[in-house]
């Protein structure tokens, strides 16, 4: 077995995709067409943020994409989508994900992104390279026979879309709207929007068949979508069919509404299922029966990693004003700290590398998971500890991070 100096970790070639394809599946226990997949998605991938780990063969692999993220106060702040992060398991526990992450890291930084972003396929592996759970997500299932909704208004506005470019681009629309004005929400690559109604094909599974559905506010604008498939299914001679949501976007209460009174109402439908959501959905709300409505899987969503600590602190809005000076314990290339003082209120916030004595002292992690507002302070430096050298000083940088409406992010990569 070879060293782990021998391992030699670089971005791949496109000749190289079929193989590093190869790892990936193999690392997440799936046997897909790899060529298939190489030759529709090759196209869409950026080679200079496409990593390999190579001992003669790759044994592990990372991709990231440029995104966006909308922070605390509207900002839309760069930030790169971490993806694809494998090691074979003949080559773990030797640093291999760690160097591959400490090299994208680096890129990112030099590309300008104050922010990493992941989806974490295991809960232990992240917080040791500065990731925090920045986003609560769960599933939905709603009992369709159980309620109706609080206000006898039907799904008005409400109209179905034909499957086509014209449609892709409405709803790509109708979403960039919606994220900018929502924390948490991230800028979508242009090309998922026609990989999510099946008009490019991937490989990984058989494409998508459904419908998509529009509402139009009142002078006839696109204002929200959903996009939804169904399995069918009979018991006793009855209609039992589940609708499964794909995606569910609005940019008013009123076309939220209407698009969840739309899947409810479907004839033959007994149960509507969406995953990914929020536990702080306004459904239960409407609903006359909010038992009706089973909130499941409760749990981690979007992982954030503050990797220009200043940046990120400055570039987002603060509801409370707060000074104080925190020290960071970096992950890598380190350990090492950061040590940033924090001046920050309503009216504006400056954040800057400084000598002063810490107030505060904590990981990068905790930083990561309460940078949006929706994960209290005080909890997430609670799994690797923390140091107050200032009496009070938590509790000051926990309210002055959070905020009074969680993030939430409805995009999965």
């Amino acid at each position: 077995m070879s060293s782990p100096i021998d391992v030699d970790v670089r971005r791949i070639t496109p000749e190289g995709l079929v193989s590093w394809l190869e790892t990936m599946s193999t690392a997440f226990l799936a046997r897909p067409d790899v060529g298939r997949i190489a030759e529709n998605l090759g196209p869409y991938y950026d080679f200079e943020r496409t990593w390999g780990a190579f001992d003669g063969r790759v044994v592990g692999t990372l991709r990231s994409w440029a995104t966006e993220i909308t922070v605390p106060g509207g900002a839309l702040v760069p930030a790169v989508a971490v993806a694809g992060v494998t090691v074979l398991p003949s080559h773990r526990r030797r640093g291999l994900l760690r160097r591959m992450i400490a090299a994208e890291h680096e890129a990112a930084r030099a590309r300008g992104e104050s922010l990493g972003l992941l989806y974490a396929s295991e809960a232990s592996i992240y917080g040791r390279f500065g990731y925090g759970v920045g986003v609560t997500e769960c599933d939905l299932t709603l009992d369709t026979r159980s309620t109706g909704f609080v206000e006898a208004a039907g799904a008005g506005g409400v109209t179905l879309a034909p499957i086509e470019d014209a449609t892709v681009q409405l709803i790509r629309n109708v979403y960039d709207r919606f994220r900018r004005a929502g924390v948490g929400q991230i800028r979508r690559r242009d090309h998922s929007f026609s990989t999510a109604l099946g008009l490019i094909e991937i490989g990984w599974s058989p494409p998508w068949k459904g419908w998509v559905a529009i509402h139009r506010d009142a002078a006839g604008t696109p204002d929200g979508y959903v996009q939804y498939g169904a399995d069918q299914k009979w018991e006793h001679g009855q209609p039992r069919s589940i609708v499964k949501v794909d995606d569910l976007i609005a940019l008013t209460d009123e076309a939220y509404d209407a698009l969840w009174r739309f899947v409810a109402d479907l004839d033959l439908v007994a149960t509507v299922q969406v995953e990914r959501r929020s536990p702080f959905e306004r459904l239960p709300w409407i609903l006359t029966n909010a038992r009706a409505l089973r909130l499941e899987g409760v749990g981690d969503g979007l992982w954030v990693s503050l990797l220009d600590v200043p940046a990120a602190l400055a570039a987002r809005a603060y509801e409370r004003s707060g000074d104080v000076v925190i020290e960071v314990v970096d992950p890598e290339p380190g350990p090492g700290r950061t040590r940033i003082h924090l001046e920050a209120g309503p009216d504006g916030a400056a954040c800057a590398t400084t000598t002063r004595a810490p107030d505060l002292t904590l990981h990068a992690d905790a930083l990561g998971a309460a940078y949006l507002g929706g994960t209290a302070l005080r909890q997430a430096v609670l799994p690797r500890g923390f140091e107050e050298h200032r009496p009070g000083a938590l509790a000051e940088a926990d309210a002055l991070l959070r905020t009074l409406d969680p993030p939430r992010c409805h995009t999965f990569f």
